[in-house]
């Protein structure tokens, strides 16, 4: 499940995924707020991300397509992108991957949720 996080920065998104992350997830929730983001011309996006995540064939197929349209589509668009967690394998995936991810990328520790959010907002 995600909620979205409303105590952000002017010109910020932000999610809370709390377990398994769903593809109805991405269709009801994150893609319409990116896209909204992407089409106005600035995503600032952080995602925090708890211990117990997990993500259903269903929110793996969304990603990719949501990093497709709105990734791919609106390089120019992403800004900064911000990840609070401490879930081992996606520190790991950032790591080696974030040079493919359009705009910047950066980590923080579960305990900088305030500095995260000030560094997507910058």
């Amino acid at each position: 499940m995600v909620e979205r996080i409303e105590a952000m920065p002017a010109g910020t998104i932000g999610f809370k995924v709390v377990e398994r992350l769903t593809g109805d997830d991405y269709r009801e929730r994150i893609e319409p707020a990116l896209r909204e983001a992407a089409e106005a011309g600035e995503v600032r996006l952080l995602f925090e991300i708890d211990s117990g995540f997990g993500m259903d064939a269903g929110a793996v197929i969304e990603d990719a397509k949501t990093g497709l349209k709105l990734g791919l589509g609106h390089m120019k668009a992403w800004k900064r992108t911000a990840l609070v967690t401490d879930v081992d394998w996606i520190r790991k995936a950032i790591k080696a991957f974030s040079f493919m991810a359009p705009g910047e990328v950066r980590v923080f520790d579960p305990g900088e949720l305030g500095p995260a959010k000030v560094w997507v907002a910058e």
